[in-house]
């Protein structure tokens, strides 16, 4: 009973690892390259990445034979990630940007070629778009999306771009590939992005990003509001205090983190305590 307790522990460990690899990973893996980098047996990653595909916690690219995360493991990550966001100072944050700027604002991260919104206020206009968090959106059509396809690797972007269908919902509609890496190279440069009736007509947005504390861009902020009561260029005079709202949102990812990391330490040390007293 403790070898079988002490052996599912470890390959629950490796599982972990393997999905912590392929989520940090801009490409899909191959069997060789996880086992390299993990310095596991490729015969256990092989073991532990069948279990993980027959779960649907991985994909398989058959043409290549390399793995990514799959659906299963996305939704659980945007769920919990969605439940962090709406927790305590996270949300203060957000419901007191909405009551500064009188307009709503929502948090939302990049999902393959569609925006999850995580969490979201509304404002107290009765002129308004009324959508839940977890809603989905089209990457290519909102600012949030423009502003995260913008900053993921080139080649992680390009791939995306081609294999996204881009589909028009406006005249304002990006649909064609190349005008819309020249929009993206132009949000790199400003540090925002902005949507004039490219997925509703008629709402407009802006949004700037929200940083790890690795410098990463892992979720954008965004205000919507009506064409008929505030323009794009309005929007942007709002930009000073809406970073001011991504720095909080920083401050607060990072001590989310640094609790991770603490809690992370902790299982470890418990791991290496049980495995001296068998040993």
């Amino acid at each position: 009973m403790v070898d079988g307790g002490k052996e599912s522990g470890s390959a629950l460990k490796k599982a972990f690892l393997i999905l912590d690899a392929l989520f940090e990973s801009d490409t899909p893996m191959g069997l060789a390259e996880l086992s390299q980098q993990l310095d596991l047996p490729r015969q256990t990653v092989h073991r532990v990445v069948r279990q993980l595909e027959d779960l649907d916690i991985i994909r398989r690219d058959f043409a290549r034979d390399h793995f990514s995360v799959g659906a299963r493991m996305m939704r659980l990550s945007l769920n919990a990630i969605g439940v962090a966001w709406r927790m305590g100072p996270m949300r203060a944050v957000l419901k007191d940007l909405v009551a500064n700027l009188g307009e709503t604002c929502n948090i939302g991260v990049l999902d393959r070629d569609e925006i999850v919104y995580i969490d979201r206020v509304e404002c107290e206009w009765p002129l308004r778009l009324q959508l839940q968090a977890g809603s989905r959106v089209p990457a290519h059509a909102t600012a949030i999306g423009k502003l995260l396809l913008a900053h993921l690797p080139s080649r992680t972007r390009k791939r995306m771009i081609e294999a996204a269908p881009l589909l028009s919902f406006t005249d304002h509609t990006i649909t064609d590939p190349a005008s819309l890496e020249l929009e993206l190279r132009a949000i790199r440069r400003n540090g925002f992005a902005t949507n004039n009736s490219e997925n509703l007509s008629g709402l407009i947005a802006v949004a700037v990003p929200i940083y790890d504390d690795g410098g990463r861009v892992v979720a954008g902020l965004a205000l919507h509001a009506p064409d008929a009561r505030m323009d794009v260029k309005e929007a942007e005079q709002k930009l000073p205090t809406m970073r001011a709202a991504a720095a909080k949102l920083q401050k607060h990812i990072i001590e989310l983190q640094d609790m991770d990391s603490e809690q992370s330490g902790v299982m470890d040390d418990a791991e290496s305590d049980h495995r001296s007293s068998l040993s």
